[in-house]
C-alpha cells in the first residue's frame, strides 16, 4: 500500500524531507505558506556531516556544484587586520559555502513537479490512530504523516505542543548581506562582542554577516546598512568594500533565537523536522546540516519499520533529540562567547589560537568538531 506524507514547509528541511520520502517510495505533499518558493536568507556553509547527507539523498553533485570551498574557519583576524591563524597555500576545506537559494533550488529540482505548493497557510492538524487532516483554509489533506519542518516559529508546534515554550532570545542579533564583488578570500573576522563573517558564494556573490550584541530583541534601524558601517566600516579590507558593494535595501537583519529542549519530536502521526524542533544559533553552522540529518533519519525508520509509522517516529525522536539538543547548547554557548565584550575573554581567546600553527589548525578544528562532522548517515533505497 502506498504511503502519503505532507510536509508542512518548503525550506531546505522540509525539501529534504520529501526527497527522502520519495526515495523509499513515499509521495509527499509540501505546504509552504510564502506565496512564492524561495530561500529566505543570504549564505550558509554546510560541513560534512550536512554533505553526507545530501549524497544520501541523492543530490550531493548538484550541491558541490552549487558551492564553493570555504577556508573561512581556517582564516581567523583581528579588527586591525592581524591575522590569528590564516590557511596555507593548498589547504583544503572540508565545508562548502553556499548561497541558501541556490541550495534551496537544489533540492526543489529534485521533487517531481506538484509536490510544492506555496500560498499554503495551515490552520488546523487534527489526527487519530489512522490518519491526519491538515487544514489550509477550505481544504484539507488526509495523510498517513504530517512532518512540521515549519521554522523556529512553528504553527504545527504551538498546536501540537501548547506546552512548549516558544523562541528564546539571548541577546544576540545578526545582519546578513550579499556583495557583489570578485577575489574575495573567506575569513572570519573575531572583534570585541562582535565578529564578522565572508564568505564567497559563487557568481560574483559574497556573503557576509555581522554577528553582535543586542540590549533587547527586536532593535531595528532606519538604515541597517549604516548601522552597519557604523559598527565595522573602519575595520580591515576588504570589510569597507564589502559593504559599499552591497545594496542598502538587501541588507537583512535578524534576532538569533534557539528553542528550549522539548520532551520529544513526535505526537502521535505529526513530527518535528528542523528549526521547528531544535532552532539553534547559527555559530556552528549546523542550523540546516542538522534538518538534513533528520531528513534522511527519518526516511531510514520510515522504510526500515514498514507500516507502523508510529514506530518508525518512536526511533527518529530517540535518534535525533539527544543529538540535536546537545548541538543547540553547544550552539549557544560559541554565540554568546563570539559576541561578548569582555576584554579579557577576548585577550585569551586570541591568544590561544595564535599559539596554534596555522599549519595544524585544520587538523585541530576537524578533531575538535568531530562529534559533529562525523556523523554518517544510514543507507536509504536506491
Amino acid at each position: 500500500m502506498n504511503k502519503s506524507a505532507v510536509v508542512i514547509g518548503g525550506g531546505i528541511g522540509g525539501l529534504a524531507a520529501a526527497i527522502g520520502l520519495r526515495r523509499i517510495g513515499w509521495t509527499a505533499t509540501v505546504l509552504e505558506r510564502r506565496p512564492e518558493l524561495g530561500e529566505i536568507g543570504a549564505g550558509m556553509s554546510q560541513s560534512p556531516n550536512a554533505l553526507r547527507a545530501l549524497a544520501e539523498l541523492g543530490v550531493a553533485d548538484a550541491a558541490r556544484a552549487a558551492g564553493v570551498p570555504f577556508h573561512g574557519i581556517f582564516n581567523l583576524r583581528t579588527a586591525s587586520g592581524g591575522h590569528i591563524v590564516r590557511a596555507l597555500p593548498g589547504t583544503a576545506s572540508p565545508l562548502l559555502g553556499f548561497h541558501r537559494a541556490d541550495l534551496h533550488r537544489v533540492l526543489l529540482d529534485a521533487l517531481p513537479d506538484g509536490w510544492v505548493h506555496p500560498g499554503a497557510q495551515v490552520s488546523a492538524v487534527r489526527q487519530d490512530a489512522d490518519e491526519v487532516i491538515v487544514s489550509c483554509g477550505a481544504r484539507e489533506w488526509r495523510t498517513d504523516l504530517v512532518v512540521a519542518a515549519d521554522g523556529v516559529n512553528s504553527t504545527v508546534r504551538s498546536l501540537l505542543w501548547p506546552e512548549a515554550s516558544g523562541p528564546r532570545f539571548w541577546g544576540n542579533t545578526i545582519w546578513r548581506g550579499i556583495a557583489h564583488a570578485d577575489g574575495i578570500d573567506a575569513a572570519m573576522t573575531m572583534g570585541r562582542g562582535q565578529y564578522f563573517l565572508a564568505m564567497p558564494v559563487g557568481g560574483g556573490r559574497v556573503y557576509w554577516a555581522l554577528g553582535a550584541r543586542a540590549d533587547r530583541p527586536a532593535l531595528r534601524y532606519d538604515d541597517e546598512l549604516a548601522e552597519v558601517r557604523r559598527r565595522v566600516g573602519h575595520w580591515h579590507d576588504p570589510i569597507p568594500h564589502l559593504l559599499e558593494a552591497t545594496a542598502p535595501e538587501a541588507v537583512l537583519h535578524h534576532d538569533i533565537t534557539d528553542l528550549d529542549s522539548l520532551s520529544g519530536y513526535v505526537r502521535g502521526r505529526v513530527v518535528l523536522l528542523g528549526d521547528a524542533a531544535h532552532a539553534m544559533h547559527p555559530d556552528m553552522a549546523q542550523g540546516a546540516a542538522q534538518s538534513l540529518e533528520d531528513a534522511v533519519v527519518l526516511a531510514a525508520v520510515l522504510a526500515d519499520t514498514g507500516d507502523d509509522v508510529p514506530a518508525a517516529l518512536a526511533r527518529y525522536d530517540e535518534q535525533r533529540r539527544p543529538r540535536t539538543q546537545t548541538i543547540v547548547k553547544q550552539a549557544r554557548a560559541k554565540g554568546l562567547e563570539s559576541t561578548s565584550g569582555n576584554a579579557v575573554g577576548y585577550h585569551l581567546r586570541t591568544t590561544a589560537l595564535r599559539l596554534v600553527p596555522s599549519s595544524r589548525w585544520p587538523a585541530l578544528a576537524a578533531k575538535a568538531l568531530a562529534p559533529v562532522w562525523n556523523w554518517r548517515p544510514p543507507r536509504l533505497p536506491r
